[in-house]
């Protein structure tokens, strides 16, 4: 047998052999070809002071390529610390629940934006949505080449943008990069839905949900706002997506809790409020410093350039700024309300700070961002407070963090305005008052809330009449790990109390 073997190895080795030496003798003799080619061009003059602007040019593209790409990588573990902070603001037997929710959220959305998302957003059109290269980013488009009046974002390239996603052609980085970055921030948006309508809501009608918003409503409000559309037109300005991103998926959210309505237990028959603690803080707590970290990247990488250092430095520290601030207001505002330093309100009082700085960071100084995340934290309070009050059921505060301090640093953005950081750190001054970019940001606020709780309401709608939008009182009790998933957190706890 070894032989044999040994035979059949040798006659594969000779057969292959024999067959790259035919191969080798029928190939045409190109080598003079080759040789002529290489010498015509050694023998054509280089233009040392071209060849050296080209060089210049693709190591531009290529740091802020980097710049743009690590920040959005930050973005991405975002999801870790929303994962983290739900789960651990929810009870223990719908932890997988949550955790999954979480996770898939970002694989809906990166298929979605990637399908049509991104073209609706971006493409060429009208001041509604985008028209042109609409599927899976096939538009006609030559990044990292910029527009005539962003030339200056890389002087070194010779290369004017040609193609279908002009509305983002002032960045020098290349298509995909400008996807990715962009997508995450769309992933954002989806994610924050999740912590609103935890503990009751059917995994199947949260994914399809998932799927539409990021497909067709996050992208037609985005297009008003980045991508060409009507509001950014009128010098309405987001410069990281307090309104884009966080109330779109605020408005999102409050459709879906009003559809759903509370969880079982929460208000009493007598209206009372009854509390529902969550199972694991020290979750809570790491989950909000990863989104602390993460927004170092939310913020700042949406320069979608490194430049010089200045704009990313100012927007990173009003970034940090605000974050601080609305720990400090949100542990005041507790102190003070509630007679104890609650740590849930203080991680959201610094979520709020976070979301609020996210519009304002690059058109605002670092005093008045500090002020903008101080007010932050007090209002998350009193907007939790608020919800409760009216019987709308947030397990993570989601609504009064994202929502309610989307709205109010779209705002702030037009009481603060300032002129000259707008010209030299978001290159997107608009000359106007600050009361009348107040003006402009409350006309934007009132129809990006419009059109996106209208338009999730009838979404939710139909999902309920589809196929239902809440689990049963039966599983809503035993916890969804085990009627939706299968599987638990902690199989090796007793649950007590139903917790």
């Amino acid at each position: 047998m070894k032989r044999l073997i040994t035979l059949i190895t040798l006659g594969w080795v000779m057969a292959t052999g024999a067959l790259c030496l035919a191969a080798e003798e029928a190939k045409p003799d190109i080598a003079p070809a080759a040789t002529a080619a290489a010498a015509t061009a050694a023998a054509a003059p280089v233009d040392p002071a071209k060849a050296m602007l080209e060089n210049t040019s693709n190591l531009r593209v290529g740091l802020d390529t980097v710049w743009v790409l690590v920040t959005a990588m930050l973005v991405f573990w975002m999801n870790a610390g929303f994962a983290l902070v739900e789960s651990g603001l929810c009870r223990a037997k719908n932890c997988v629940n949550i955790l999954t929710k979480n996770f898939i959220v970002f694989a809906a959305s990166t298929i979605s934006f990637w399908v049509l998302g991104w073209g609706l957003m971006f493409g060429d059109g009208s001041g509604f949505m985008g028209q042109s290269g609409l599927w899976f980013l096939g538009g006609a488009d030559n990044s990292p080449a910029l527009g005539k009046d962003y030339l200056s974002m890389n002087p070194f390239s010779t290369t004017e943008y040609a193609g279908v996603y002009s509305a983002i052609n002032w960045t020098p980085v290349p298509l995909w990069a400008k996807f990715f970055f962009q997508l995450v921030f769309a992933g954002t948006a989806a994610t924050i839905v999740s912590g609103a309508v935890a503990e009751r809501i059917k995994f199947s009608s949260f994914l399809v949900f998932s799927f539409l918003l990021v497909a067709f409503m996050y992208p037609i409000t985005g297009h008003w706002i980045w991508g060409g559309g009507f509001l950014g037109s009128h010098n309405f300005r987001d410069f990281a997506g307090s309104t884009v991103v966080h109330s779109v998926g605020g408005w999102a959210a409050l459709a879906g809790v009003l559809v759903l309505g509370p969880r079982l237990g929460k208000f009493g028959k007598d209206g009372k409020v009854h509390p529902i603690p969550g199972h694991n803080m020290t979750s809570a707590a790491l989950g909000v410093l990863i989104l602390w970290l993460g927004w170092f990247g939310f913020n700042p990488g949406s320069t979608m350039a490194a430049g010089n250092g200045s704009a990313i430095a100012h927007i990173l520290v009003n970034t940090n700024m605000a974050a601080a601030t609305g720990s400090l207001g949100a542990l005041i505002a507790a102190w003070l309300l509630l007679k104890k330093p609650d740590l849930s309100m203080i991680l959201n009082g610094c979520l709020a700070g976070l979301v609020a700085i996210t519009a304002p960071c690059a058109f605002v100084s670092i005093t008045n961002g500090a002020i903008i995340g101080f007010i932050a934290g007090i209002v998350v309070v009193l907007a939790v407070l608020f919800f409760d009050k009216i019987r709308v059921d947030d397990p993570v505060g989601a609504l009064s963090v994202h929502l309610v301090n989307g709205v109010w640093g779209t705002l702030a953005l037009g009481l603060f305005y300032d002129n000259q950081i707008a010209t030299d750190v978001a290159g997107l001054a608009t000359k106007l008052s600050r009361a009348e970019q107040f003006m402009v940001q409350l006309k934007g606020v009132f129809w990006v809330g419009l059109y996106t709780f209208v338009g999730a309401l009838i979404i939710w709608y139909l999902i309920k009449l589809a196929v239902g939008v809440r689990v049963t009182p039966e599983e809503e009790i035993e916890g969804l790990d085990i009627g939706e998933h299968g599987n638990e957190a902690y199989p090796n706890f007793q649950s007590v109390g139903g917790k």
